[in-house]
């Protein structure tokens, strides 16, 4: 028999990962009352199916190269890894996918937890289907935010159905390494994976589509990535797409080889298929459609992240689920934004946020200052824009590009360092707009670099912001140097 109840909150929160949490504690902490559904574990993929596994997954084999290139520690490193002991710290990492420490964190800030599947049914309504067949029925007073992120999205290949493809969640959860791995996609996921897999045992073979990696970055980083697959032993194929798919066992649980056509007639056998060609956002069954909106879309918002075209100013669509920068740090950052305009429009009962006493609160680092960072061998950071986007900005943009191996920090990582830096200019307001760093330990540089985008520094300022010595940020200096002549 299902059961039914009915809560009334000031704001319901559908989807606890990271994002759905900070839009939750930060409505707490503006002194609503808050609840947050979730059908799956609380912390969301960021915590078990991708930032935290597959980084777990990659830093030994980085190490590895970073502790290679020592002279002195180099026969120390060049077994092959430890695949049960990285496993097992992929697995400890991930919490053994349990979520118990998350509930604790959710009851420490005191918001409600509900766990099952959550639907808009109208304006303000959510029902939620328990895991027990139970529905509870909620009324926010002020908001709803929808924070349900993204799934694989896979293309439609004869065949895939029958294959039990690799998704980034099976890439970063497997329990031991297929001897063959197939990696369709030239995307960050992708590279990672092949780079993970083919350190702890797999021969990885690329298949993209593009005639290069990382297309969306500048081509040096994708350049040096694909260099250090291959010396790995990737066999990368660009302009490849499959043409079909099948497994020789069908049958459920099999394990025979997946049997893969290529777009030029090739054929190619592996054990393991790893599909990484995209995301889609998780809205097909969220009950779009009870105010007026499509399943399945991405979520267009404003700069509060009110989802547009939904009147009452009540629904919000926070992370990656409306498409503005699909990265957890950005999500979280606008979770941050979220929740303190709910307050803050709870408090003024509902009227325009930039009315209100306390000033305005909208997001501009999605639009100008996303930092990101490819967990490789070399590392990639950027932040900001690419030189195609300065292209097709109308600016006036001036590219300065510097070798880091001529830095006397990047020989601490040992004599054969290969990287190179990339700053874009705004001639016109002398500010930088774009900084894109490849090597060995760069990760670190790119919140300076964010930092310099995103407050707008003058670059005759920037000299006045003196690196440290003997480090990678002596780059900061060498590129204004350069940028001088």
């Amino acid at each position: 028999m299902t059961n039914e109840t009915t809560r009334t909150y000031d704001v319901i929160v559908i989807g606890a990962g990271p994002v759905g949490e900070n839009v939750a504690e930060r409505a707490r902490a503006a002194g609503l009352s808050t609840v947050i559904i979730e059908r799956d574990l609380i912390g969301g993929e960021c915590s078990f199916w991708a930032c935290d596994p597959s980084k777990a997954l990659l830093r030994p084999v980085v190490a590895r190269a970073d502790a290679s290139r020592i002279p002195g520690l180099d026969p120390a490193v060049a077994g092959p890894l430890d695949v049960d002991a990285v496993l097992a710290h992929r697995d400890k990492m991930s919490s053994y996918w349990k979520d118990e420490d998350q509930v604790d964190w959710l009851n420490s800030v005191d918001v409600d937890l509900i766990r099952g599947h959550g639907r808009l049914t109208g304006p303000k309504q959510v029902a939620v289907q328990t895991s027990d067949g139970d529905t509870i029925a909620l009324t926010a007073r002020h908001a709803v935010a929808i924070s349900t992120g993204t799934r694989a999205a896979l293309p439609p290949i004869p065949g895939l159905d029958t294959v039990r493809p690799w998704t980034s969640r099976e890439a970063t959860t497997a329990t031991k390494a297929p001897d063959r791995l197939a990696v369709v996609g030239g995307g960050v996921v992708a590279v990672e994976m092949a780079t993970a897999w083919q350190a702890l045992g797999s021969q990885v073979t690329m298949l993209v589509l593009e005639n290069r990696i990382l297309e969306r970055m500048e081509p040096f980083a994708g350049e040096l990535v694909a260099d250090e697959l291959r010396e790995a032993g990737v066999d990368i194929r660009f302009n490849t797409t499959v043409s079909s798919l099948t497994r020789k066992d069908n049958n459920v649980g099999g394990d025979g080889e997946v049997e893969i056509t290529l777009s030029d007639g090739g054929q190619l056998a592996v054990d393991e298929i790893l599909l990484a060609t995209g995301r889609a956002p998780q809205t097909h069954d969220v009950g779009l459609e009870s105010v007026g909106l499509t399943p399945g879309d991405w979520l267009t918002v404003d700069d509060t992240f009110q989802v547009t075209g939904v009147d009452g100013g009540w629904l919000y669509a926070v992370g990656d689920v409306n498409r503005r920068a699909l990265l957890t740090h950005q999500g979280k950052y606008q979770a941050r934004i979220a929740g303190t305009v709910i307050g803050a429009r709870a408090r003024a009962n509902n009227e325009p946020i930039d009315t209100a006493p306390w000033g305005p609160h909208t997001a501009t680092a999605d639009h100008t200052a996303v930092p990101q960072v490819v967990f490789t061998t070399p590392e990639i950071a950027s932040v900001g824009l690419t030189s195609h986007e300065a292209e097709h900005s109308g600016r006036r943009i001036k590219t300065v590009d510097y070798d880091l191996s001529q830095l006397a920090g990047a020989h601490q990582y040992g004599e054969d360092y290969r990287g190179r830096a990339r700053m874009l200019i705004d001639t016109d307001r002398n500010t930088v707009v774009g900084v894109t760093f490849a090597g060995p330990g760069v990760g670190e540089l790119v919140h300076s670099a964010t930092i310099a985008i995103a407050g707008e520094v003058p670059l005759d300022r920037l000299w006045h912001a003196v690196p440290a010595f003997p480090t990678l940020g002596e780059v900061w200096l060498r590129l204004l140097e350069t940028h001088r002549g």
